[in-house]
This record gives structure tokens, C-alpha cells and sequence, in this order.
């Protein structure tokens, strides 16, 4: 393990990498610290957070921060439309190549924001439940879109879930198990939209005897949007979750190709295997 001021080989300077919470129906202000944390260990990256007004009137309408100063945006955000001007800001940063790493309610904000959907690929919940879209799923070894109508986002109980590596060559996935147990968390199901651009990394069984949809669902995914990447992690519901060394190295990992498009961490030894649930 690294730690701030001990630079991994291939970044000449830690990675200004900013955090947006201050809206989320989960506790932002607990697994905002817990992500930081998590990020600044490896001595890649400096955070800093960017913490919205509550509500949505003229505070959070002024809401704009400077994008264009990180390599990587860290979204812990669900709450109130930005301003037009704010949107726009955030639309050409990442078509001009920024980062973006889009954590579990993440995607359940911004339903009206047809770029942000493009940007995420799929999401659920508020203001995506009446749009007809693509479901996107794997079924029969292969990534799928389904175009047919339905429910748009959904989870059933918590439970630990196994994750299967869909990717392996990917470098967020690289080195990684081809299975690994993930500790108790919410398995995002029937999850929706363009899906234009994502390569799945990762799904898990969504078993009915949880609630769940009896389909592999995507769980971890990379969305390309103009010269942008977008790492998008449905896992994480809170910061107890976040103690599993899976989401740990994954959002460590991730967020860093966010940033570069590489990836130069190696993977821990205390990373978790199929059958049991490994925590920091």
C-alpha cells in the first residue's frame, strides 16, 4: 500500500481528482470521507469535495465548479438539476477528454439530462422509470441491449454477492479473479438507457430468492463519451460496504483509468476470492 507523497511510476504528480456529494438519498457524508480516503492512499491522487447546497433553488442554481481543473471527477451525487450553465460545463469537459467515476446513486441522478445518461450509459430510478430504453445485461455470454419496455431500476434485499469478471483484459480488471465475493450491498437490476459506448467489466447474479431479476446484471462498466472515460461502479450503498477490498481496489483502480487511461496499481494480496468476503 502507498500513500500520498509516494508516487506510483508513470505520474509525475498526484491526479487532482475532485468528489461532488451534498445531495444523495444515501449518506454522502459518510462515504464521501470513506472515498477519499480510499483514493489518497494510493498516493495517486489529490482530492478535493465539492459539496452542492441542499434544495434546488437560486444555491444550488449557482452550483459550478471549476471542471475543467481535475483529471477526474468522483460523482456521490443524487439530488437537484444543475444549472444549464453547469451542464454545459460538465458536457465539454468530458467530451474533451475528462474523467469521470459515476459511484451506485450516482446513477440515479439527473433522469432529464439526456447527455449524462449517454455519459452513464444506463441508470435507474428517478426520472428514468418512464423512458422506454435499453436494458443492458449479459445473457448467453455476450453483452446485451434489450430494447424492450419495462421497469428502470431496481434492487431487491442485500445480500453478499458474487461479481463475474466480463472483461478480464480490460485494465481496470487486469490481474483481477475471475470471480470474488462482494460484501453485503443493494445489486442494482433492470437498469436502463442508451448504453451507447459501455463495455461491461463485471456482472452479478441477480437471484430471485433476494428479489432480484434472475438475470447476470452489469455492476461495474466503462462508457466512452466523446474523448471522455467514465468508470461506472453501481456498487457501494454505504460506507460500511466500502470496507470490501473489491470495491476499494475497483474505485481505486477505476478512477485512475478514468483519469489516463491506464492503470499502474498492482492487485493486493488481501483481494477477495470467489468464496468469502474480504474487508479492510
Amino acid at each position: 500500500m502507498l500513500f500520498a507523497g509516494s508516487l506510483l511510476p508513470g505520474h509525475a504528480e498526484p491526479l487532482k481528482t475532485l468528489i461532488i456529494d451534498g445531495q444523495n438519498n444515501h449518506d454522502w457524508k459518510a462515504t464521501t470521507p470513506v472515498m477519499k480516503k480510499a483514493l489518497e492512499e494510493t498516493g495517486l491522487f489529490a482530492v478535493e469535495v465539492a459539496t452542492a447546497p441542499p434544495g434546488g433553488g437560486p444555491e444550488i442554481a449557482a452550483f459550478g465548479p471549476d471542471f475543467a481543473k481535475y483529471k477526474v471527477l468522483v460523482m456521490n451525487y443524487n439530488g437537484a438539476m444543475w444549472s444549464e450553465s453547469t451542464r454545459q460545463a460538465l458536457e465539454k469537459y468530458m467530451t474533451g477528454g475528462g474523467g469521470m467515476v459515476v459511484v451506485h446513486a450516482a446513477d440515479n441522478s439527473f433522469g432529464q439530462w439526456p447527455a449524462y445518461l449517454d455519459m452513464i450509459a444506463v441508470g435507474g430510478w428517478n426520472g428514468y422509470s418512464d423512458k422506454p430504453g435499453g436494458y443492458l445485461r449479459w445473457k448467453d455470454g455476450k453483452q446485451v441491449l434489450d430494447e424492450k419496455t419495462g421497469n428502470c431500476g431496481h434492487h431487491g434485499a442485500q445480500h453478499p454477492f458474487v461479481l463475474d469478471t466480463r472483461a478480464p483484459k480490460h485494465p481496470i480488471m487486469a490481474g483481477l479473479p475471475a470471480q470474488w465475493m462482494h460484501a453485503q450491498d443493494e445489486l442494482y437490476d433492470f437498469m436502463r438507457g442508451p448504453g451507447k459506448n459501455a463495455t461491461i467489466l463485471a456482472t452479478a447474479f441477480a437471484d430471485p430468492k433476494f428479489g432480484g431479476s434472475g438475470e447476470q446484471e452489469a455492476q461495474l462498466l466503462v462508457v466512452s463519451y466523446g474523448k471522455g472515460r467514465i468508470f461506472h461502479t453501481m456498487i457501494g450503498h454505504d460506507a460500511n460496504i466500502m470496507k470490501c477490498v473489491g470495491f476499494i481496489v475497483t474505485l481505486q483502480r477505476g478512477t485512475e483509468w478514468a483519469a489516463t487511461g491506464k492503470v499502474t496499481q498492482k492487485v493486493p494480496t488481501d483481494f477477495p476470492k470467489a468464496d468469502a468476503v474480504s474487508l479492510r
